[in-house]
């Protein structure tokens, strides 16, 4: 009697184990999926949010911290990148919240979208408390697998006129003086008719004391043109992708000086020399920068002059297309 129920109790426990084995396995399965689930968000996202009159491109990048932390940087239609410290995902919904930049309002924006077929949409409250749509795709990788081969080069200026440019605005202040491409106040950018995809640029500016202003290459990823001499460098002073990439040293000249920057674009990868120092070498862009002129960042695209924060001057626009 007593080997019976040793017996019988053995073979109770040993059906519990197994059991509770198979739950275990069971869930650490699901988990698993979960977890592949939630990190198909990692990567890089060109958004392009409805306001109503107008489409904003934006940009997105989520990326995994440790071991199941998301975080992520995030750029809206201005400004520059900005840090996002805990992606969440619940309920097969993603979002985050980040405190505003320039807005002059002190509420967080508010991120949520959900991601189906490997495409993004969801809503955005922004700081002023409106509440916009938006679609996302992946963001192209924009490799090269061959080096460029360079055709002849183009005069972006005929130095009468502004043929072959028009301005982003009906405030179109922007007027050839000498030969010289001027903005003399704060008005609408100014484009190019034509777009490029790879390319070598080459441009002159020259700006009076405390003014600012940009280069766009294919409208989306902006070189800062701004009075920053005897500061160190930063993602937002001259010579920088603006948000993205620091110089890796100051070399701007005084104001009121012609300056010049020759920048090679491939892909996404930039070299730019500022005054003939070397201050960006084959640097990967991520995204868009504020301002963008669009999000389609697989597409060729402009060149865009910013003339909206300060008088400016532009002169020997030259770029060499890649064939």
């Amino acid at each position: 009697m007593n080997n019976s129920l040793f017996s019988s109790k053995k073979k109770s426990n040993s059906h519990s184990f197994k059991l509770i084995a198979f739950v275990t396995l069971v869930f650490c399965f699901i988990s698993t999926v979960k977890a592949a689930d939630d990190n198909a968000i990692i990567g890089r996202w060109d958004l392009s949010i409805n306001l109503g009159d107008r489409v904003s491109p934006s940009w997105l990048e989520v990326k995994l911290s440790g071991v199941k932390t998301l975080v992520g940087y995030f750029v809206a239609d201005g400004g520059s990148a900005r840090p996002i410290s805990h992606v969440q995902i619940k309920d097969g919904k993603i979002f985050f919240s980040i405190p505003p930049q320039w807005e002059r309002q002190d509420k967080y924006m508010e991120f949520t979208a959900v991601l189906e077929n490997d495409q993004l949409s969801g809503t955005i409250i922004s700081s002023n408390g409106k509440s916009y749509n938006f679609t996302g795709e992946r963001a192209p990788l924009l490799k090269r697998t061959k080096a460029p081969v360079w055709g002849k080069p183009i005069r972006l200026l005929n130095g009468k006129d502004t043929k072959g440019w028009h301005a982003s605005g009906a405030n179109n202040q922007w007027e050839v003086i000498k030969g010289v491409l001027t903005s003399p106040k704060s008005g609408s950018n100014i484009i190019t008719d034509q777009k490029f995809e790879d390319f070598k640029l080459h441009i002159e500016f020259r700006y009076p004391a405390g003014s600012n202003s940009g280069v766009y290459l294919r409208g989306r990823y902006e070189v800062q043109v701004e009075d920053n001499i005897g500061k160190e460098p930063s993602t937002i002073y001259l010579g920088a992708v603006y948000g993205f990439l620091t110089p890796n040293e100051m070399a701007a000249k005084a104001p009121g000086e012609w300056q010049s920057y020759d920048i090679t674009l491939v892909g996404r990868r930039v070299t730019i020399v500022a005054n003939g120092k070397s201050i960006i070498t084959d640097a990967i862009i991520p995204g868009i920068t504020g301002g963008a002129l669009d999000s389609k960042e697989g597409e060729p695209g402009p060149i865009m002059l910013q003339g909206d924060h300060g008088p400016i001057e532009y002169r020997n626009i030259v770029i060499t297309p890649a064939k």
